[in-house]
């Protein structure tokens, strides 16, 4: 049995050469990430994320979690799951106000302070240090660019969620 001639052999797509020269370029971008926050957990004995948000609370004292949250682009789970770890690990203390018991402020304890004095730096990651060091209009340009891509994303898979993924939550 032979199949016939003429019998069409679907085309696979081919990427074209500079989307997958971006797409290489995403993935030395989160191997970095990846890479400086194991280095910083290997020196320090926190995550990247956790050693991030030590040096928020050192920078503004009594943050609440959803606003640690904020400034870190976490979701207010995952920021209040960190503050419990790093309360385990007595790095900061909660203080419930006097007029308003709900409100929880978050402060460094002294083991935090000295974790953080002696900790690797940049203490908010290679990231986003990077793009703090960037032109405004390079960063409008590229943020234009990103949500392009994440349009694109959303309308081929409209149930991912637009959310950060959870392992992105320890880099640094």
């Amino acid at each position: 049995m032979t199949s016939a001639p003429d019998e069409a052999v679907p085309s696979i797509p081919v990427a074209p050469p500079h989307a997958l020269a971006l797409l290489s370029r995403f993935r030395v971008l989160i191997r970095t990430a990846q890479r400086h926050s194991q280095w910083i957990e290997r020196q320090s004995g926190v995550t990247g994320a956790q050693l991030w948000a030590l040096q928020e609370l050192a920078d503004d004292p009594g943050l609440r979690v959803g606003e640690l949250a904020k400034r870190m682009a976490l979701h207010q789970s995952t920021a209040s799951n960190m503050v419990d770890k790093l309360d385990t690990m007595g790095l900061l203390r909660r203080e419930r106000g006097s007029a308003d018991q709900r409100v929880v402020r978050l402060y460094l304890t002294p083991e935090g302070l000295a974790l953080l004095a002696r900790a690797p730096s940049p203490a908010r990651g290679v990231l986003l240090e990077a793009l703090r060091a960037m032109d405004g209009d390079a960063l409008k340009e590229l943020q234009g660019g990103l949500d392009a891509l994440l349009n694109q994303i959303r309308d081929m898979d409209s149930g991912f969620g637009m959310q950060p993924m959870t392992f992105m939550d320890g880099v640094g």
